[in-house]
C-alpha cells in the first residue's frame, strides 16, 4: 500500500462548499486520529466536533480573526490532556497529539475532503472559549469540508540525509 499521492496531494484549503460534512465521515476522521502513536501507548488526546456557528465563529475570531474559517461546516479541535500521561511532560503530550492531528488530515485527504490544521492564536484564549484548563493544549484547530478550490503545490526541498 502506497499512501504518498494522498500526502503529495493534500493541501491547506481556505475556501469551502456549502456541502455538509455527515457524522459518519467525522468519526472515521477521529477514529484515524485514535489509531495514531503514542509514547507507551498514553494517548493524550482529545477532540472536539464543532458544528455550531457560534462557537465557529468565536474560534475564528480568536484564531487571528481568518473569517476564511467559517467556511468550512466542521472544525476539529485537537487537545493535547496531559491527564492521560499524568507525568508533567506537556511536550510528549504534544507531539502525540500533533501525530493523531496529523492523521486527521491525511484521512480527510482519503476521504476527498478538504482540510486546514489553524493554530494562529493565543492558548489561553483558546482555553477559555473552549473551558478547558491548563492541563490541555490546544495543537490546532481543523477545519473539515469539501474544497471550493484547491491551492497548486508548492515547492518541496530535496532532503539530504546520510546513513549511520
Amino acid at each position: 500500500m502506497n499512501i504518498l499521492p494522498e500526502i503529495a496531494n493534500r493541501r491547506s484549503v481556505r475556501k469551502y462548499t456549502d456541502k455538509d460534512i455527515t457524522d459518519e465521515q467525522v468519526a472515521l476522521l477521529i477514529e484515524a486520529a485514535r489509531l495514531a502513536p503514542s509514547g507507551s501507548n498514553k494517548q493524550p488526546w482529545d477532540f472536539l466536533v464543532v458544528r455550531s456557528v457560534e462557537m465557529r465563529k468565536k474560534i475564528s475570531e480568536i484564531d487571528n480573526n481568518q473569517t476564511w474559517m467559517m467556511t468550512a461546516p466542521v472544525f476539529i479541535v485537537c487537545i493535547g490532556n496531559e491527564r492521560y500521561r499524568g507525568d508533567g511532560k506537556m511536550e510528549c503530550v504534544i507531539r502525540d497529539s500533533a501525530i493523531a492531528t496529523e492523521h486527521i488530515l491525511l484521512q480527510a485527504e482519503h476521504m476527498g475532503l478538504a482540510a486546514c490544521w489553524t493554530g494562529w492564536y493565543d492558548q489561553n484564549k483558546m482555553r477559555q472559549v473552549l473551558e478547558l484548563d491548563e492541563l490541555c493544549y490546544v495543537v490546532g484547530v481543523v477545519t473539515i469540508g469539501y474544497a471550493e478550490e484547491k491551492p497548486t503545490g508548492t515547492p518541496r526541498r530535496v532532503i539530504k540525509y546520510r546513513t549511520l
